[in-house]
């Protein structure tokens, strides 16, 4: 890797949480101007132009996330421009995402970031910066489900349990553009809101019957992944739909134990698999969403859409705290410098 370029400090722009707050109204961020500067000859300086808001950062602020340190700058995911590091990187538009960033360390809810320049990624041509930073936690999420159970192969049928969240449309981009057949669940009647490469089925738990209807759709097989992003509401239907060999992706909960049924397990010869993205650093986190550039880069894949009302100033991230864990579905984005 190049040396770093010779640059002074940056006075960069942050918001800073000062401490665990009791509740989501009660988080009470401030702005701070901090010096930042390279120290390791690995690291970059990103001018962060966007960066998205999760659910997780407003989880982390009010003490949902043991290892959440304080006082921080949140945000795990950004995409913005190269000004200090690796000459080959200087100037160039990257975005990436990380489970440290935000929550262990100080994240990129700031004008700037210093991060491990092994942790950018060049943005594809064709997408927008603001649209680069929403990819982020979603699609590594779904992502590294999928890495971790085997890929979806043509062929195969994928149920996504929680089909309109941010990770259940990322999955069944994912699952599509791999050549399988989507089966997604919902709970009241509507389309599957996001991209896919052919067509989504979908099932309305509130009047289906989800594992009889997948073994209806799929001649009494069953799922070959079923991708649970809600957790306990969805255990038992995800688990009767699972076809034999079948492997099962889980990656929240909203109760801590399940019925959990060993004799189906086994008999059935099933993979359960666990996600937790928070432990994968930023460089890991890049490994996973180089997988998705050529997606991206294709239109395969498509980054969520970032309308004009889910974009935020710094001063206003607690807005957007807020209304990241209220009732909005977009994708929400704060924009440090412009």
């Amino acid at each position: 890797m190049n040396a770093p370029a010779k640059m002074t400090s940056i006075m960069a722009t942050t918001v800073r949480l000062p401490a665990k707050a009791d509740g989501i109204e009660a988080v009470a961020p401030v702005i701070e101007r901090r010096s930042l500067a390279l120290a390791n000859a690995g690291d970059a300086i990103v001018e962060i132009r966007a960066a998205a808001v999760n659910p997780s950062d407003a989880k982390a602020a009010i003490g949902m996330m043991p290892y959440a340190i304080f006082p921080r700058t949140p945000g795990r995911d950004f995409a913005g421009i190269v000004v200090d590091g690796p000459a080959a990187l200087i100037g160039k538009e990257v975005f990436g995402s990380s489970g440290d960033l935000g929550i262990r360390r100080d994240g990129t809810h700031a004008s700037h970031l210093v991060v491990e320049a092994d942790a950018l990624i060049e943005k594809p041509a064709g997408i927008t910066l603001a649209e680069a930073a929403g990819i982020g936690v979603p699609f590594v999420t779904a992502q590294e489900g999928f890495r971790r159970c085997g890929m979806p192969k043509p062929g195969e049928t994928v149920l996504i349990l929680g089909l309109n969240g941010k990770v259940g449309q990322a999955a069944a981009q994912i699952a599509s553009w791999q050549g399988a057949r989507v089966i997604g669940v919902v709970r009241k009647d509507e389309p599957y809101a996001g991209h896919a490469q052919g067509v989504v089925t979908v099932i309305n738990s509130s009047r289906e019957d989800v594992a009889g209807t997948v073994r209806e759709l799929t001649d009494g097989k069953g799922a070959d992944i079923v991708y649970n992003t809600v957790g306990e509401p969805y255990y038992e239907a995800g688990t009767k739909a699972l076809a034999i060999l079948g492997r099962q992706i889980f990656i929240a909960a909203l109760k801590q134990t399940v019925p959990f049924d060993i004799f189906s397990f086994y008999r059935g010869r099933h993979t359960y698999v666990g996600v937790d993205t928070l432990s994968l650093s930023s460089i890991a986190t890049a490994d996973i969403l180089r997988d998705l550039v050529p997606g991206f880069a294709t239109g395969a894949l498509r980054p969520f859409p970032i309308p004009p009302g889910a974009t935020y100033p710094l001063e206003r991230a607690r807005d957007a705290y807020i209304a990241v864990l209220g009732s909005s579905r977009d994708r929400l984005v704060l924009l440090p410098n412009g």
